[in-house]
């Protein structure tokens, strides 16, 4: 019988929890352990992974067992099953034996899922927008669509993207995933990062519509102190697979090729230092929707790169964590308006505005104010820091950026229509989503 005093939580594949499309062959396992009795230990362990989820505790299924190895070790034990497939759910559970010979109960189940691991498993083309660019300044962000259609029921679907440069994806209107500035920046020609994402049930039966945005990121946009660019590459170029898997047993792929459609739209400009120009008099209602015409796009060529560095991500991913309100708005000597957020963060601003068609907001970030209290960014260098939002008038409008971040505490509000109070803006804090190990609380200001 189980003891009741000791637990087995936290499980962990990979330092993740319940990982999805990870590419270490032989992922490492690690697991907390509870319980009410001091100085409880482990002294023993055994951990079951199976291809199902009604294992392992069944026995059904069961694929790998280390049956009861006398050890204290509770973190990196390495999977030694069989080897591992592309795209496939592997789930675990683990229990253990204390220092007094006692048994917990076996964890509750987790599991972990293999991306794709062998360049063969992409079917997908690179491909990139036949639009004309000139490739010596920031460009309007290319958006690329295609309709596709299913035919049954479908039990599973993986996304698998990535991009030179930035994407945003969107599956019928919908943005697929929280994670943002993906694939993230790496050294590019020897790692190139993609991410999988679980759209079973973004997916319909019948017409769907994929739609990704693309932007210049570290890839291609102004990078360093010497105000240069494309030091990556000049191209912006997606590659994307869709595996849908039916309820018959069929499976199907919907991919980046040379029958996608691509065109330019709102965001005039996205760049990491220099920040993003966005009129909303573009905006392309309904693009990555079916039905949408899309008649008057260009086309799309596909790119001569290989997948050869294609890996999936190692740390966390970017997400949105913390939304701060400001706490004052004032003039400065020189005359500017001025919002203090009351701390410094890293991210964007949330920008609220009603107003006439046409008309600018621009926020400009810093993080001090100067000896005389004036706004500074002599310390950004040649960085901008400079977001645009051109209204397309009538009901209130939302904007955040996508595409960039500012590290700041102030931010110079130009062009705002009407009065500006506390309320129409708010900072959103981004970082890499990372664990709370720890906080600190004073008494003393």
């Amino acid at each position: 019988m189980a003891d009741q005093n000791i637990a087995v939580f936290g499980l962990r594949c990979e330092y993740a929890e319940n990982p999805l499309g990870i590419d270490v062959r032989r992922p490492r396992l690690s697991w907390k352990l509870k319980s009410d009795k001091r100085g409880a230990a482990q002294a023993a362990y055994q951990v079951q992974v199976a291809a199902t989820r009604e294992a392992p505790e069944s026995g059904a299924g069961v694929i790998w067992d280390t049956g009861k190895v006398n050890s204290d070790q509770s973190i990196h034990v390495a999977y030694e099953g069989p080897e591992v497939e592309s795209g496939k759910r592997y789930y675990w559970q683990v229990r253990i034996w204390s220092t007094d010979g006692e048994a917990s109960a076996w964890s509750d189940v987790a599991w972990w899922e293999m991306g794709l691991l062998d360049s063969a498993d992409w079917t997908a083309q690179w491909i990139t927008p036949d639009i004309e660019e000139d490739i010596a300044r920031s460009q309007p962000s290319p958006m690329l669509r295609k309709e596709f259609a299913v035919a049954g029921q479908v039990t599973d679907a993986r996304l698998y993207v990535s991009a030179l440069g930035l994407y945003e994806c969107e599956l019928i209107g919908a943005r697929v995933g929280n994670q943002l500035l993906t694939p993230g920046w790496t050294s590019y020609d020897c790692r190139l990062q993609y991410q999988t994402y679980d759209v079973t049930d973004a997916v319909q039966s019948g017409d769907n519509a994929i739609g990704v945005t693309l932007a210049d990121g570290w890839y291609r946009g102004f990078l360093g102190f010497r105000n240069s660019r494309n030091l990556y590459g000049d191209q912006l170029g997606l590659i994307l697979q869709l595996r849908i898997e039916y309820a018959d047993g069929r499976v199907e792929h919907v991919v980046s090729d040379e029958t996608w459609h691509a065109a330019t739209g709102p965001l005039l400009s996205a760049d990491i230092y220099n920040g993003e120009t966005y009129d909303a008099r573009l905006e392309r209602i309904g693009w990555s929707k079916t039905g949408y015409d899309d008649s008057g796009w260009q086309g799309v060529k596909v790119l001569p790169r290989d997948v050869e560095t294609l890996v999936a991500p190692l740390g966390p991913p970017v997400r949105r964590i913390d939304e701060v309100k400001p706490i004052s708005i004032f003039q400065t000597p020189a005359g500017e308006t001025v919002v203090d957020f009351g701390q410094n963060l890293v991210g964007w601003v949330r920008l609220r505005v009603q107003g006439e068609a046409g008309q600018t907001v621009t926020l400009r970030h810093a993080e001090v104010l100067d000896k005389d209290g004036n706004f500074y960014t002599d310390n950004l260098r040649t960085a901008e820091a400079t977001d645009r939002y051109i209204l397309k008038g009538g009901v209130e409008e939302v904007y955040e950026p996508r595409f960039t971040f500012h590290g700041f505490r102030y931010a110079s509000v130009e062009g705002y229509p009407g009065e500006l109070t506390l309320d129409r803006l708010t900072g959103i804090v981004i970082h890499s989503d990372m664990d709370v190990t720890g906080e600190f609380e004073c008494s003393d200001p």
